[in-house]
């Protein structure tokens, strides 16, 4: 028997037998990712749009915590500031109560205590402005609502709603309001009365503007 003759008489291994069906699998599975690459894409861009929301969400909680944080050390003096104002008030009217006459013949003694004043009020006021806080006489300016608290309209020449008068000067910490000042504003010129343009003037008698041409 010739070796072609045992060839053909020998039984076929199984991987030979397998080759077929593992053609069609591999066709399977390459239609099926087609089928599947659509709804892979959108599932990749929600989660690219979900990573980019998150890391925008991280930057903001982080710019805000610094924020605050800046806040915090800034505005840190509120209270502290907020009592020293009186302070710093009654000094200001113990040296507005000294007459320029009394401050000219004051005695040795007196006039220590006049500088003494003076000095502690400039020392304080140095010390708050270290920590910002500012000292606001927003007299001839225009009226802010956010700065000013307005406790009485007077008529003035000055344009109506300029300060005219400040009663108690305010103070800012940073961009924020401390302590509003209390100013007086002005309501504009005052109405001229309607019979005033129809008195005689002084030098002259009643009925010597009669006209006698009739």
């Amino acid at each position: 028997m010739s070796d072609n003759e045992n060839n053909q008489d020998e039984p076929q291994t199984p991987e030979a037998e397998n080759e077929a069906p593992q053609d069609d699998n591999v066709e399977a599975l390459d239609a099926g990712a087609v089928e599947q690459e659509p709804d892979l894409r959108e599932e990749l861009g929600k989660l690219r749009e979900q990573m980019f929301r998150i890391a925008a969400e991280a930057e903001n909680t982080r710019k805000r915590a610094a924020r605050e944080v800046t806040d915090a050390r800034k505005y840190a003096v509120t209270g502290l500031a907020r009592d020293l104002l009186d302070v710093a008030d009654n000094l200001s009217r113990a040296l507005a109560a000294i007459p320029a006459e009394a401050r000219d013949h004051a005695s040795e003694a007196l006039g220590g205590l006049i500088s003494g004043v003076e000095l502690t009020d400039k020392t304080l006021h140095a010390a708050l402005d270290r920590h910002g806080v500012r000292k606001i006489d927003p007299k001839g300016e225009k009226f802010n609502p956010n700065h000013h608290q307005a406790v009485a309209q007077i008529p003035s020449t000055a344009p109506a709603g300029e300060v005219v008068e400040v009663i108690q000067p305010g103070y800012l910490l940073g961009d924020r309001t401390l302590r509003a000042a209390m100013v007086a504003v002005s309501s504009g010129q005052p109405p001229v009365p309607e019979d005033q343009g129809n008195t005689p003037a002084k030098d002259e008698e009643p009925g010597s503007n009669v006209d006698t041409t009739a």
